[in-house]
């Protein structure tokens, strides 16, 4: 059996450490796309950036002239200033993975990967996997997004209909059967209660939904609520796998990008701890990295955690024992991207009859409980 190369756990001392007091080490936390009070690059510009300049730079342009092509064809003049800052500080000495970090938009998992990039003369392939990276979030994150538009549109939609038959047609219906007075129909009864309650109480709702929302973003990066919070979203049907393998392709594809790019396995289990926002492998990511330090596999320490599967740390002991984890990474984090996809459109699919048929018993219910007593009244007077 392939014996397992042992400097993939030692740290490198040629990386130029990053000091916590600097502006990127707030900004590596995120790893969203869009963001408001955002100071990083969206995922979108990130990848124009390393596409292009990957391409330039192989077809021989050097990095002054790249940068002009790019400074050239953008329109925003916020964006030409911060690649002209770059450029700038390129041409004054600057290695480019410097140059990005000084700009505090870019996290230190792009700049250790384009330091290794620069160290190793291999700044074309980190460019083209962080651009692949990049382009492979974006992905995901629109089919996500285009199979769950349509169900939220039609809910929306739907108990707009609802709000509006309780709240103005349901209280003219009441006031009409108040008239005649007569015994009205249970339902009648219960579904004008509805309708009254929410008449009375609606600005109370309005102000306890404000204040809800105004206390979760308070604390929602606190470490007890994202506890919290991860523990009951993993325990929702369907959603929670969902999210779990989400998280899990990402953290598998950074993994291959670093370890793939020579970044030591514990300076890049150390960056993606940093810029993982998801709280159950954060947390566990501590663990492993001071198992490793204690002369444990990684495969191991992951074992310690139900947040990875059983198949996963299979795949990553073969990757240790074979000397080939950015391989495994990269199948691991493929797989589990088809399955976020396959299970996407599955419960997009789901979702658009289900929300159709709930919402038409809700709405028929309310028509019923509208018109029985008309029937009652036009029975009487027979």
């Amino acid at each position: 059996m392939p014996s397992i190369d042992l400097n993939r756990y030692e740290t490198k001392k040629t990386v130029t450490p990053v000091k916590k007091t600097e502006s990127i080490g707030l900004t590596a936390l995120l790893n969203r796309d869009i963001s408001f009070g955002n100071k990083e690059l969206n995922d979108k510009k990130k990848e124009y950036l390393y596409l292009e300049l990957g391409s330039l730079l192989q077809a021989g342009i050097n990095l002054k002239s790249s940068f002009e092509l790019i400074i050239a064809d953008q329109q925003k003049k916020k964006d030409k200033e911060l690649y002209t800052a770059i450029q700038r500080a390129v041409l004054n000495g600057t290695t480019f993975s410097q140059a990005l970090q000084q700009t505090g938009q870019f996290s230190l998992y792009e700049v250790y990967s384009l330091q290794i990039g620069e160290e190793t003369g291999k700044l074309i392939e980190v460019l083209q996997d962080l651009a692949k990276f990049y382009q492979n979030k974006i992905k995901q994150r629109r089919k996500i997004v285009s199979a769950l538009t349509y169900p939220c549109v039609v809910m929306t939609t739907s108990l707009g209909a609802v709000f509006f038959m309780l709240k103005f047609v349901v209280p003219m219906f009441g006031d009409v059967f108040k008239r005649f007075g007569g015994k009205l129909p249970w339902i009648t009864e219960k579904i004008i209660g509805v309708s009254q309650a929410l008449e009375n109480n609606f600005l109370r709702f309005i102000i306890l939904l404000a204040l809800i929302t105004a206390f979760i973003l308070s604390v929602r990066k606190t470490e007890q609520f994202r506890k919290v919070s991860s523990k009951l979203l993993l325990r929702i049907p369907l959603v929670g796998n969902l999210v779990q393998k989400i998280y899990l392709a990402r953290f598998c594809n950074s993994m291959r990008l670093l370890i793939n790019a020579r970044l030591p396995l514990l300076r890049a289990i150390a960056l993606i701890k940093q810029m993982i926002e998801y709280y159950p492998i954060e947390s566990s990511l501590q663990k492993v990295e001071d198992d490793i330090m204690n002369g444990k596999s990684l495969h191991q320490s992951m074992q310690q955690f139900s947040i990875y599967p059983s198949k996963m740390i299979q795949l990553v002991k073969v990757g240790e024992e074979t000397n080939q984890l950015d391989y495994f990474f990269g199948k691991i984090s493929e797989q589990y991207i088809e399955e976020v996809e396959f299970k996407t459109s599955t419960i997009s699919s789901m979702m658009e009859p289900l929300i159709i048929i709930f919402l038409g018993l809700i709405v028929g219910v309310i028509l019923i409980s509208m018109y029985l007593p008309l029937f009652q009244m036009s029975n009487s007077f027979q």
